[in-house]
């Protein structure tokens, strides 16, 4: 999409197209300049092309003609347009002119512009040329490849676009069902520091880079020779669905650029189905890479094509096809827009929208808008969830517009569309841009339209909900969930960083809800445990699946049961999972349910109730789960009450099955209903009384019951008889009939456990019976775990025992994790944890997580603990490497190394650096705390100590693992005699020239330090110009700003004890010589002056290179140079002229340059006439002023932007004119740019590396007393293409 508001650099905003013309025609070309009154060069062959009979120039406005009459094969080449600094190439192609009698009859379209190469010149033309119009070459298998050098004549590469990124466009293009197509692109990468983003779509938005797979591929590549980037869309086996527009965008740091084009797939066709009209396919426009906003062809609702392809019978009928004389252009030019199907239609025409593009061509007509000052702009780009604003200037402020969208008048609605009117601008906002917005919008003003395409571009997608872990067992299904940004957004799910695709359907699902996506697994398997992850244009989230054996545990298992006859006997278990089923048998025959019999499965817990219990049932019971090889078994035994006949005043009795004071332990889970039958006889009908007795440690007792015999304090008693119950019912309550008492508990809880005494009595006695009664549950929930030794994936758990543990053994434990941002909490273990530590792995480093327990008795499972404190694995850093000892002294040792090879994400704190004694164990610190750096010098160590050290790297995980040096160090300074190490380039004379800074680095070696000493001429150093700076390994002498003063012989010494060396060093600062002494002129003959002189008085502290001979004439006193590095100090100086006098001078030379004076003869020398007197004649004043005039003018000159160009004349006149050159009438005189020379009358006037800008028309003028001249020339300042 072009870049809004961007102006062409061009000077054209038409530029003439290549023709092919026949022998004997006339060739047209045309341009059209941004603004009028433009003067425009035409060239052919480089060379400038004036009116003549053969060429005929025209211009009108803005609109320039070049006209080649009567056109032969001489005339076939190259030509060009010039416009200021823009030059635009065309060519034109001369062919045989084609016989009257095999011409066509039919009138080609006229007004076809020649924007539009490839369209046929006449509609009757013969099918052969399709395939090179098309742009393609198919092959038999129905490919093509979109290149340059598939293009036809009609279609070479575009002029380079002065603000675009392409070099080469991709083109339309045509290939069969079945077949492949390449698109290529290639960009410039001179100007580039890095390389171009380059994408796909097809459509608007859909990025081709998510396609990547079998069928389509994309390549990218860089030509280092050229410079050139090429990137490739390369499609393969096309299909039907592959038809429709693309569009490649190109962008860098500050550049944008797109092209759009077009992709046509044919159905298979046999050489018989060819016929007149497949030129009219599909076919690429120039400017077909631009989106038009045209209302015909923007509402996208007609797909003629497709309709063709199914009604291909009908275009081979004769019937309906035109006649081959009808001019079907013509036919469309007139009839209205509501008739074009049909005539496509009756015609055979398979690309109606080519036509109708090439039909807007024909009938456009450029003329200025008489309603619109500015339009809208091509097309708009807007993010999704933003505003834009469409803005028009109108001709005349008070007049009427409407705003179309997609050709429907936008009505005021809300706050969505706002209409604004200030002045002749007319302003459409559009608030909350979403893709419906995405459209071809219009402003009509009476009968005038401009219109523009928005584009809205979606946001980066982003995860607003995370995957969750998961733990799941073979064979069971897995759905992860994660919810993002947008609705029908496109996402990749990976599994362990390869992509699932598609074809994985049987065993991936992909399901789309909304901003929800799932991925969904039916059947787990074991190959399907690993680490999932969901991506997004603008992230991606990672969950792990675990994926287990199934094993089924019984938490609770069903128990033997006494029951009575019409009793409920009621058989309990419950299993890890509540999804398993199974069945009940009865002797090993399945059980039937009835009325009676009742099976129920609630959750884990699986239940068989039987009502009414009859001596038939009493069996042996199981549960057998389904999947599983176990088997839960009871039995139901059939308890009978036999009473036999006593006389009357029978004694109390109890029939239980237990002696009458031991008590019996009754065990009944919390939350059940416990109920206690208990037979009695006596006559008359005893009294029945029940205490329960609270053991030690229970909760204090209650008061005793009333009834209760003397000693019942100890106890909570209660006593109920049938009328108290029947007043007061309560959870806890007695039922007592005439041959049995009921102790019903609904609801067990713990405070219902104790013994409980049962007693009869009447008058003839009592009898009485402990019942014990236990109230088991399932665990406390233990305290919050803790959580120690914490690696890069794993970590110790530590739980305690519940303060309660239900009143059964604890059998177990299970433990869960989850991250801490997560809700979904992952058991990690199926077999219950004996111990009361677990080590936990296969952790994500980097990740928060947090742990919980559960505790397991034979009643089921506890509460979750308290989730423990948030922890993060994170690993210890590595080792680090290449321990080294840099030095040692009497108590120190220097110590270097390089960081681990593995820091991890915990990053890396510092270091720690320990020593030891060889031999020993201890370690002991270096120093306190850590260090950042890769060094350290240990210091106070005890002198000959022999000690191992090693260094450690710390992070928050903790230190990791140390190294340790390979040795042991011994704590001695190594005595070693000092040396002078002086370079090569200090051994010789040092020479620095007055002013420059000196800097002397000598390294030296030595142990322990040496002591430093520099001497000048054997005396020390003072002043505070030489400055000297000593380091354990170099000593440096620096002097800022040399004199003269600080020459001589330096020597530094190093010593250690007595042992000791020595190094000289020479410095000389020299400085230019002072002039000569004591010029004379010695002798003068002839035509020879003999000089002589004597050495300067400083020779700069350095050797005299040389002197310097000048002489003058005493008229001009511009002075020569007559000897050069002369080394005597006396000469001859001849070839002097007779007559005149002259001045001589010298100058003196050495290393550092020439004197700044120079010696001077104090009178002229005159050079007599030998033998002869001469007197002068005597002659009358003549006036020789004269006015300035240019002997040789300024020429036109054509130079090249970035060279040097210079322009000349010549000029005469007396006095001397004063010369001054002037551009388009501006002076140049203080132009650094410029320079001016004058010699002898000759003018130059040298441009430095000109540019466009430099064009215009150059003056030169003289003037003196006696008046002025100038001349003038034009200078083109050429770009080279």
């Amino acid at each position: 999409m072009p870049e809004p508001g961007k102006k062409p650099v061009s000077a054209f905003s038409k530029k003439p197209q290549s023709v092919e013309v026949s022998m004997g025609g006339a060739a047209v070309f045309e341009a059209e300049t941004e603004r009028a009154g433009v003067k425009v060069r035409w060239q052919r062959e480089g060379s400038d092309i004036s009116a003549s009979d053969k060429y005929s120039l025209a211009a009108e406005g803005k609109l320039h003609m070049l006209t080649v009459q009567d056109v032969a094969p001489v005339d076939q080449g190259s030509y060009a347009v010039i416009a200021g600094s823009s030059k635009v190439k065309f060519d034109l192609k001369v062919t045989e002119a084609v016989p009257p009698e095999k011409a066509e009859k039919v009138p080609a379209p006229a007004h076809i512009p020649a924007e539009a190469p490839g369209l046929p010149e006449t509609p009757g033309e013969a099918p052969a040329p399709v395939t090179e119009l098309e742009g393609s070459i198919l092959s038999p298998e129905g490919s093509s490849s979109i290149t340059p050098n598939d293009l036809a004549p009609g279609r070479q590469k575009a002029p380079d676009d002065p603000i675009g990124l392409f070099l080469m466009r991709p083109q339309d293009g045509e290939v069969s069902v079945g077949g492949s197509v390449t698109f290529s692109a290639r960009v410039a990468g001179a100007s580039l520091l890095k390389p171009p983003v380059v994408k796909w779509f097809k459509g608007k938005w859909v990025d081709l880079s998510s396609k990547v797979g079998q069928h389509l591929q994309l390549h990218d590549s860089y030509d280092r020779a050229s410079k050139v980037y090429l990137f490739e869309l390369h499609i393969t086996d096309a299909q039907a669905t592959s038809a429709g527009g693309y569009r490649c965008e190109v962008s860098t740091k500050d550049k944008f650029d797109s092209c759009n084009f077009n992709l046509t797939v044919h159905e298979a066709i046999g050489p018989g189905d060819l016929d007149l009209r497949s030129a009219f396919r599909r076919m690429s426009l120039a400017g077909a890479g631009r989106r038009t906003s045209d209302s015909h062809e923007d509402a996208g609702t007609l797909d003629f094509s497709s309709l063709l392809k199914k009604s291909s019978s009908f275009r081979r009928d004769s019937k309906l096809e035109a006649p081959a004389e009808e001019d079907v252009w013509e036919i469309l030019r007139q009839a209205p827009p509501s008739e074009y199907e049909r005539i496509a239609f009756q015609h055979g025409v398979t690309d109606l929208r080519g036509m109708l593009k090439r039909l807007k061509g024909i009938k456009h007509e450029e003329k200025k808008s008489t309603a619109f000052q500015k339009k809208l702009e091509p097309a708009y780009q807007v993010n999704k969830g933003h505003k834009i604003r469409l803005t028009v200037e109108l001709a005349d402020p008070d007049a009427e517009v409407k705003w179309l969208k997609n050709g429907q008048e936008i009505q005021m609605s809300g706050s969505k569309y706002i209409f604004e009117s200030i002045g002749a601008k007319r302003t459409l906002t559009i608030s909350q841009c979403s893709l419906a917005d995405d459209a071809a919008y219009q402003c009509v003003v009476g009968d005038e339209k401009c219109s523009t395409e928005l584009f809205v571009k979606e946001p980066p997608v982003l995860i607003t909900r995370p995957l969750e872990d998961q733990l799941v067992m073979v064979g069971q299904r897995v759905e992860f969930e994660c919810e993002v940004s947008e609705e029908g957004a496109q996402v990749k799910w990976l599994k362990d960083g390869v992509e699932l695709t598609r074809e994985e359907t049987f065993k991936y699902r992909f399901k789309k809800d909304g901003q929800k996506h799932h991925l969904i697994i039916n059947e787990a398997t074991l190959e399907d445990a690993g680490h999932y992850a969901v991506r997004t244009s603008g992230g991606q989230a990672l969950a792990e699946l675990i994926v287990q054996e199934k094993k089924l545990e019984v938490y609770q298992n069903i128990a033997d049961l006494a029951v009575g006859a019409k009793d409920q006997a009621v058989f309990k278990c419950e299993v890890s999972d509540e999804n398993v089923r199974g069945v009940w048998l009865k002797n090993g025959k399945e059980l039937v349910p009835d009325s009676r019999i009742k099976v129920s499965h609630i959750g884990r817990v699986h239940k068989l109730t039987i009502d009414d219990v009859t001596p038939a049932d009493e069996a042996d019971y199981s549960f057998v789960p389904e999947g599983f090889a176990c088997n839960l078994s009871a039995k139901l035994h059939f308890m009978e009450v036999k009473i036999d006949f006593v006389p009357r005043q029978e004694p109390p009795k109890i029939h239980l099955d237990c002696p009458g004071c031991t008590p019996d332990t009754i065990v009944v889970v919390a939350g059940n209903k416990l109920r206690l039958d208990v037979p009695i006889s006596g006559d008359p009908a005893p009294t029945v009384v029940w205490h329960k007795t609270i053991t030690q440690g229970k909760k204090s007792p209650a008061r005793p019951a009333p009834d209760a015999p003397k000693g019942a304090g100890a106890s909570d008693e209660w006593v109920f008889d049938k009328k108290l119950l029947c007043e007061t019912e309560g959870r806890v309550r007695v039922e007592t009939t005439k041959d049995r008492s009921i102790f019903t508990v609904e609801g067990a809880e713990k405070e219902d456990e104790g013994v409980y005494t049962v007693t009869v009595k009447n008058p003839v006695g009592e009898d009485q019976v402990n019942l014990t009664v236990k109230v088991i549950d399932v665990p406390d929930a233990p305290e919050a775990p803790k959580i120690s030794n914490v690696g890069e994936d794993s970590c110790t758990v530590l739980w305690e025992p519940p303060a309660y543990d239900g009143g059964q053994p604890v059998l177990g434990y299970i433990l869960e994790r989850k991250k801490k941002k997560s809700y979904r909490w992952m058991r990690l273990n199926f077999d219950l944890l004996r111990e009361l530590t677990h080590e936990a792995r296969r952790m994500i480093e980097g990740v928060a997580y947090e742990m919980r327990v559960y505790a397991v008795n034979a009643v089921g499972m506890s509460r979750p603990s308290p989730a423990s404190q948030p922890f993060m694995p994170i690993g210890p850093p590595g080792e680090p490497t290449h321990l080294a000892v840099e030095d040692v002294s009497d108590t120190t040792v220097s110590l270097k190394w390089r960081p681990p090879e593995r820091v991890g994400a915990g990053g890396l704190d510092g270091y720690s650096v320990e020593y030891c004694q060889e031999g020993c164990s201890e370690w002991v610190a270096a120093l306190q705390g850590l260090t950042e750096r890769t060094s350290l010098l240990v210091k106070d160590l005890p002198t000959g100590a022999r000690l191992l050290f090693r260094v450690q790297a710390h992070n928050v995980a903790g230190p990791g693992a140390p190294v340790t040096t390979k040795e042991p160090v011994t704590v001695q300074e190594i005595l070693q005699r000092p040396r002078l190490q002086l370079p090569r380039h200090l051994r010789q004379t040092i020479q620095k020239k007055v002013g420059e800074p000196v800097n002397l680095l000598i390294p030296f070696q030595g142990k322990p330090r040496p002591q430093v000493t520099w001497t000048k001429e054997g005396q020390p150093l003072a002043g505070e110009e030489v400055s000297i700076r000593n380091s354990p390994t170099d000593t440096i002498l620096f002097i800022r700003a040399a004199r003269r003063t600080h020459s001589g012989t330096y020597q530094v010494t190093v010593r250690i004890e007595n042992m000791e060396d020595k190094a000289t060093l020479v410095l000389q600062i020299v400085d230019k010589p002072s002039p000569p002494q004591d010029i004379r002129v010695t002798e003068t003959w002839g035509f020879n002056v003999a000089l002589e002189w004597k050495p300067p008085q400083d020779d700069g502290n350095t050797e005299i290179w040389g002197y310097t001979v000048q002489k003058a004439d005493k008229k001009t006193m511009e002075w020569f140079t007559v000897l050069e590095h002369y080394r005597r100090t006396h000469c001859v100086v001849s070839e002097l002229i007779i007559g005149n006098g002259y001045y001589f001078r010298v100058f003196s030379h050495n290393i550092v340059g020439s004197s700044d004076r120079a010696a001077t003869t104090k009178e002229p020398v005159f050079i007599p006439r030998p033998g002869i007197t001469y007197e002068p004649p005597k002659y009358k004043a003549l006036d020789f002023s004269e006015a300035p005039s240019f002997t040789q003018p300024l020429a036109n000159r054509s130079i090249i932007a970035g060279y040097n160009a210079i322009l000349c004349c010549a000029v005469r006149g007396s006095p001397k004119p004063k010369i001054s050159w002037f551009k388009n009438g501006l002076d140049l005189g203080e132009d650094a740019r410029f320079r001016m020379f004058s010699k002898q009358g000759v003018l130059t006037l040298e441009i430095r590396k000109p540019c466009p800008y430099d064009g215009g028309v150059y003056v030169c003028r003289a003037t003196n007393l006696q008046g002025e001249a100038q001349c003038e020339c034009l200078l083109e300042v050429r770009v080279p293409q």
